[in-house]
């Protein structure tokens, strides 16, 4: 059943579906969707602005074998779609499966016989069939497995990082039949260097993906605990860690604020199938919990470094350095960084955010915040986010006063330099 002319439909133009997109058009036809009018006329005129994908790769591609749109007309004559849309949580941490819903209606009215229909988007073990294809089935009238195929293989895209790329990643896929797992396996084997691991079954690939990064929350969450006790203990958890880390099977993760779209996300939807089946998952919500304390945290520490140094709490002016949820890329999905300014103006602070990594109007429009360009003195200074910039950043020249405090979240500066350090 091996198609032996691919024509592939990407449903979605993210940080996931882009990159995909960009490497299966250097070997195949590519119609890549996506409901952002702006964001797809940029990419016409050859401008990716998460930067995960230069003009020189757009213009190889975008309008010869990439086609980026928002017209539904396009998709029809495709025989693979793949769908890389987001996967959030609303604000009860309960999984939203709305925009993987909605992508499945859309691709259902188009679906032909001999279709193979993959998703990239994390959910929970089971997701695919059980809310996916259930739509599929309806839209399109077709049969499961007679008439068209489905497959699953979870993205591992990583905002910012240019060393673990799409094509440089090993690539998990999965099929609804043997011969659809060797099929898909052929075809991303196509555009991916690394490897290709086939898995048992479209639901144990949806499980590996979610446990990925359930487990790097978990492993942030003890750390951050750590910082939480060494603080009361008056001990410097980065020195702690550093010591720790001498011996050989030590983890070396580090504290911080978990945002993204994907360590702060994944265990929820693992820990919904886990309720769903009778389950109590302790573990992964008791790390959610902790991480999520960080913000709060972060804002009452400087309140409080601000008071013992003696400067002003209301009117206090303060810098706070990054709003993006990593360094060095624009990404400012569930950042917990907007909280900490939210946190910090309601103690009645004067609060600038600078970040020249990150778009002022997705600030605005997802955080009520404004970006600041124009740098002055301050009461206190958060570094927040370790982009590179900010390594060469003069921190003297930030300072209102001799007491004004410097808070290195990122540990980016030397200790003697800084007031406090997470």
């Amino acid at each position: 059943m091996t198609l032996k002319e691919p024509k592939i439909g990407i449903i979605g133009l993210g940080y996931v579906g882009l990159p995909l997109a960009v490497a299966f058009a250097k070997h195949y036809p590519v119609v890549g969707f996506d409901i952002n009018t702006q964001r797809v006329a940029r990419l016409n005129s050859f401008q990716d602005d998460t930067l995960e994908i230069s003009t020189p790769e757009l213009e190889a591609v975008v309008g010869k074998t990439l086609l980026p749109t928002t017209e539904v007309e396009p998709l029809k004559d495709c025989n693979y779609y793949i769908v890389t849309v987001p996967t959030p949580v609303t604000e009860n941490k309960i999984p939203d499966l709305t925009p993987l819903e909605k992508s499945s209606v859309t691709v259902g009215k188009l679906l032909k016989k001999g279709d193979i229909v993959v998703y990239e988007s994390t959910v929970y073990p089971g997701a695919t069939e059980e809310v996916c294809l259930p739509i599929l089935e309806q839209e399109s009238g077709l049969s499961f497995n007679r008439d068209f195929f489905l497959g699953y293989s979870p993205e591992r895209i990583n905002p910012g990082d240019k060393e673990h790329t799409v094509t440089k990643i090993l690539k998990i896929v999965s099929g609804s039949t043997p011969e659809v797992l060797e099929d898909l396996a052929s075809l991303y084997g196509q555009v991916i260097t690394a490897g290709i691991y086939k898995a048992s079954s479209i639901k144990t690939a949806e499980a590996a993906k979610v446990i990925e990064n359930t487990q790097r929350d978990i492993n942030i969450a003890f750390v951050n605990e750590l910082a939480l006790i060494f603080d009361r203990l008056d001990l410097d958890t980065n020195e702690v860690l550093e010591a720790a880390g001498t011996k050989w099977n030590f983890l070396k993760f580090k504290p911080g604020l978990v945002g993204g779209h994907c360590i702060g996300v994944d265990p929820y939807y693992l820990a919904y199938k886990a309720q769903e089946v009778g389950f109590n998952p302790e573990m992964i919500l008791a790390g959610r919990r902790v991480n999520d304390t960080m913000g709060s945290f972060v804002a009452h520490k400087l309140v409080k470094l601000m008071s013992q140094n003696g400067l002003p709490i209301a009117q206090g002016k303060v810098l706070i350095l990054g709003v993006t949820f990593k360094e060095n890329c624009p990404d400012i999905r569930n950042s917990m960084i907007p909280s900490i300014a939210h946190e910090l103006k309601d103690y009645g602070m004067d609060v600038s955010l600078y970040d020249p990594c990150a778009h002022s109007e997705e600030v605005e429009h997802e955080y009520g915040l404004s970006l600041t360009s124009n740098l002055q003195t301050y009461d206190a200074v958060l570094l927040a986010v370790a982009h590179d910039q900010f390594e060469a950043l003069d921190m003297e020249a930030l300072k209102k006063q001799p007491q004004t405090v410097l808070y290195d979240l990122k540990g980016i500066y030397p200790k003697n330099t800084v007031d406090g350090r997470l």
